[in-house]
């Protein structure tokens, strides 16, 4: 079993997750926390692409900049299919935590790396990324705060709340560069882009004929509208403040709105069942943001019970063990309809992890994590190419030994 070290390195005010490929930044509201990637041969660095037309159509930052992407093209027989990466990084939900976020690369293209390490899924070695490593790829970055889902604004505060437009802007872009030929499409995303993923992913469908083979990934999409360890509902306050702020329900589903609050449509345990794209689900069962962020943030813990638990599974207790095996069926209990349809792929595996389809030692490596003895980038080329049928789902902890757990410092 892979341990993976992160070490405390600041302190921040907003909640955000999960930095570029090459440095792995937790941003939560209490800790920075940077994780070490292993050594290994240089990446792939793409340079940054931003939208000239964009402002036009109303499709900025946070702070009114322009928004971007990095895109390589493919190559050979991948020369006509696309994979689409959307961006994570938290959210922002109060005037206070978007205006903080106006500051940094999830608020303002501004201060985005000017280029990125494509790794994992985004690759370009067919050794480190089988099946999609000669494919146009691209990375939309993520500047709006609410998973490429809002539409609004706060003069006041100078917010410009426009996700739903970047996606759009991004998605014209990108056809207009040759996505509009395409033979195949892989619409994808890590964290709150895993989420946005599932909210687009019909949208994404809709742009190719229907000669097209599309699907969509979710990578540490999949966040649970859970119980914290006091008793309440930390992500649901945090979601229902996104919602609300940047009126995301503008552009959730009508068949999920017409039965539930725009809160609850915006977790996916509420939207999967009404996406009609084929759509895969990659999650580790205790999803390390999640743990940390959800289920025991400072504020459901203030006196620190669970700080070595939360530090390191291996130090949690039986009862906090069970909390997290009761969270972990949770999240088995959501996916049974979904998975039960032929279309649909999941890899649920029972590690402390988060984000597998990035980084280049959980995607696709001599010590990958394994289900069946499958890694994660063969499960999915599998399911994408209709090679087999993956419904993928780990035994409970602590049965995996092939996990990268990610462990705080």
């Amino acid at each position: 079993m892979k341990v993976i070290l992160l070490l405390i390195a600041a302190s921040f005010s907003f909640v955000s997750v999960l930095r570029s490929e090459a440095e792995h930044l937790f941003q939560n509201d209490a800790v920075s926390l940077a994780v070490e990637v292993p050594p290994g041969p240089p990446p792939l660095m793409v340079p940054l692409t931003l939208i000239q037309g964009a402002a036009s159509k109303g499709a900025v930052c946070l702070d009114g900049t322009l928004p971007g992407y990095h895109f390589h093209p493919g190559f050979g027989s991948g020369a006509n299919s696309w994979l689409i990466q959307l961006e994570g990084g938290g959210w922002c939900n109060t005037i206070s935590s978007c205006v903080f976020r106006k500051t940094t690369r999830r608020g303002s293209s501004k201060y985005m790396e000017k280029q990125l390490a494509f790794t994992g899924l985004l690759s370009n070695k067919a050794e480190e990324n089988p099946d999609f490593f000669n494919w146009n790829r691209v990375k939309v970055r993520y500047c709006d705060g609410a998973s490429f889902s809002g539409d609004s604004q706060n003069e006041v505060a100078q917010l410009q709340f426009r996700g739903q437009k970047i996606w759009q802007a991004a998605m014209q872009e990108l056809l207009f560069k040759g996505m509009q030929k395409a033979n195949q499409a892989l619409l994808s995303g890590c964290s709150a882009g895993g989420l946005a993923s599932i909210i687009h992913c019909d949208e994404f469908r809709s742009l190719f004929p229907t000669s097209t083979k599309v699907k969509c990934l979710s990578d540490a999409g999949f966040f649970l509208d859970a119980v914290d360890v006091s008793g309440g509902h930390t992500l649901r306050n945090l979601f229902g403040g996104v919602v609300k702020l940047q009126e995301v329900q503008k552009n959730l589903p009508n068949s999920c709105l017409n039965q539930l609050d725009p809160t609850s449509c915006f977790f996916p345990q509420n939207l999967i069942n009404y996406v009609e794209t084929p759509l895969f689900l990659l999650n580790a069962a205790y999803d390390a943001w999640q743990v940390q962020e959800s289920l025991v943030p400072h504020s459901a813990d203030p006196h620190g019970s669970w700080n070595d638990c939360k530090a390191n599974h291996a130090h949690c207790n039986s009862s906090q063990i069970q909390f997290l095996q009761d969270f972990r069926n949770q999240m088995l209990n959501d996916v049974k309809g979904f998975s039960e349809t032929s279309q649909t792929g999941l890899f649920i595996n029972s590690c402390f992890a988060h984000c597998q389809s990035e980084r280049q030692d959980t995607w696709f490596a001599d010590d990958s994590p394994l289900i069946n003895n499958v890694p994660v980038a063969i499960a999915v080329g599998d399911w994408f190419l209709d090679r087999k049928t993956v419904k993928a789902i780990d035994c409970a902890y602590p049965c995996d030994n092939t996990c990268h757990n990610l462990v705080f410092k």
